[in-house]
């Protein structure tokens, strides 16, 4: 009989060399899952916290997504990348003579809302195309500029042409573009040449697995590292249905939410803490299901 496959998330530490993908597919084979997915992108040459989602919890992964990740930053001063990172081609170099407090000073005018021009060299789509796939053409197109957010960006330490930075931001960011703007704004130019992923929503790089480690451990101790899919709602409002309640919302049927809000997201459980899915809320105090596990209207009616 075949072993069904896990459902969960695994918070892995991915190496340097690896593309998010390949250590999507690498882990998901080991853990024999059928579904898999991956939560924001890492670039080959980054590390660092890549949460995966198995199973059931694919449906689940936008809010881990959407949520705001943390980096730590090191940026070569004094010269720029085409690619904004080690991948590029580097320009002349420039002389670096530029101060801790003109450092700090330069990072406070990026911190907030702000607009972003993606880099030729990403998975963006423009006309249907991806931008790396024209780049590698040699083909350069007009990108619109898209919103983001600092939330924060703090110098951690300036030696000599290295300034390691640590950013929070909001999805879509990327931290090459930013390092180049940067750079210019600092009057020597820059470019990424490490790139570390501490953060992703609740979850912290000192909760990671190294993958090594992880295939090193078999398949069993691995699964046994999976977290339940519901910590991806852990930050939604939660409703905690009785049996008859639990059982319409696992059939689709919406249920009244007096006090729920117009269009807010709730996760909803059942008697003794059974995930069961994301509802969203309509006019009147009602909620209707959007996002529910397989099965979820499998109890029965008491």
């Amino acid at each position: 009989m075949e072993r069904p496959g896990p459902d969960g998330v695994l918070l892995l530490d991915k190496p340097e060399g690896f593309s998010s993908t390949q250590a999507l597919a690498r882990s998901k084979r080991f853990l024999a899952a059928r579904k898999a997915g991956h939560t924001g992108t890492l670039d080959p040459f980054a590390t660092g916290l890549l949460p995966l989602v198995f199973g059931e919890a694919t449906k689940f992964s936008r809010f881990l997504i959407d949520a705001a990740k943390s980096y730590r930053a090191t940026l070569r001063l004094g010269v720029e990348s085409s690619t904004g990172d080690t991948e590029g081609e580097l320009g002349p170099q420039r002389p670096v003579d530029v101060s801790e407090a003109q450092v700090d000073e330069v990072l406070a005018h990026f911190v907030g809302a702000g607009e972003q021009v993606p880099p030729m060299h990403s998975a963006v789509r423009v006309a249907g195309q991806r931008l790396y796939d024209l780049a590698r053409r040699g083909i350069e197109v007009e990108r619109p500029a898209r919103p983001i957010e600092i939330v924060s960006l703090a110098r951690h330490s300036l030696a000599g042409d290295r300034l390691v930075l640590d950013v929070t931001c909001s999805k879509g960011t990327y931290v090459r573009t930013l390092a180049a703007d940067i750079g210019r704004r600092l009057g020597c130019g820059a470019y990424l040449v490490g790139l570390k992923r501490t953060r992703v929503g609740p979850f912290d790089l000192g909760q990671a697995v190294a993958l090594a480690t992880l295939e090193a451990e078999g398949v069993e101790a691995a699964r046994k590292r999976l977290l339940p899919l519901e910590v991806l709602v852990a930050e939604l409002p939660r409703l905690d249905a009785d049996e008859t309640l639990a059982w319409r919302f696992g059939q689709g049927q919406v249920l009244d939410h007096p006090g729920g809000s117009d269009g807010a997201e709730v996760a909803v459980f059942g008697p003794g803490g059974r995930f069961i899915g994301v509802g969203r809320g309509e006019p009147g105090g009602r909620l209707a299901p959007l996002r529910l596990l397989a099965g979820a209207g499998e109890a029965q009616i008491p």
